[in-house]
């Protein structure tokens, strides 16, 4: 390291170091937070064909995904225009809930994507009041993305339940890491891809709750396909549980 930003951006991936892509891991950190253990549960989906899907349990709230990524291919912008164009927006949902992963935030694209698929789910999670969660999404909610990120920067609780979380898996913590998560929700009848790295969310046409796993899959497909020399994506559901 031979500068200050160097240096900064060390310290950041050593503070917000990498979660396992494994639910056990994901559940324990959600509930620690603040989501009660019998409102929702992440799980495993073991693949993307219609039989494979139907074995998730309903309803789905969110959709997680981890695919390998170079630091190289994150700091490179897709074409961010073209999932607009598709829907046929000409402007995203205010009610999406965003927040960037700006540099200070090092490897929290783990916690970015779970934010991301609770904080759209708000009205159908009941979080524990004065919660970690709750406090987070009430402070933040008529924030930017930016700002939020900012807010997430300094939230020390929010950081430490991280931190334990990224001790708890049973693969070793590493701060160099070449995968990268998003999140896919649905919102006012669009499916929405949620990447902090992106400079907003980006709509894929048309969605909805009971359609939101499927929809998603098809976005999540087209990804694979352009990495096929690559193994490692995992996928992952924000189901709420049955009362």
């Amino acid at each position: 390291m031979d500068n200050l930003l160097d240096r900064e951006l060390a310290a950041a991936g050593e503070r917000w170091t990498p979660l396992e892509s494994n639910p056990d891991v994901m559940n324990q950190f959600m509930w620690c937070l603040g989501v009660p253990e019998e409102e929702a549960e992440l799980y495993d989906v073991y693949g993307l064909d219609e039989e494979l899907l139907e074995l998730v349990p309903k309803p789905v709230l969110a959709v997680i995904f981890l695919y390998p990524d170079t630091p190289q291919d994150l700091c490179r912008s897709r074409h961010e225009d073209e999932p607009v164009a598709a829907s046929g927006l000409t402007e995203c949902s205010q009610k999406v809930y965003f927040l960037k992963q700006i540099e200070a935030l090092g490897n929290a694209c783990r916690t970015i994507s779970l934010l991301h698929a609770i904080g759209n789910a708000t009205s159908e999670i009941e979080l524990v009041e004065g919660s970690c969660l709750d406090k987070f999404f009430r402070l933040t909610t008529n924030m930017s993305p930016l700002e939020r990120a900012e807010f997430l920067e300094k939230d020390r609780e929010m950081e430490k339940a991280h931190s334990l979380a990224a001790t708890a898996g049973d693969t070793e913590a590493c701060s160099n890491v070449d995968e990268h998560f998003v999140c896919f929700t649905s919102v006012e009848d669009h499916l929405y891809e949620l990447d902090g790295i992106k400079p907003q969310p980006l709509p894929h046409g048309f969605s909805s709750p009971s359609s939101l796993l499927q929809d998603a899959a098809r976005v999540i497909k087209a990804m694979i396909q352009t990495k096929p020399d690559s193994i490692n994506f995992n996928v992952m559901a924000l189901s709420k549980k049955p009362k």
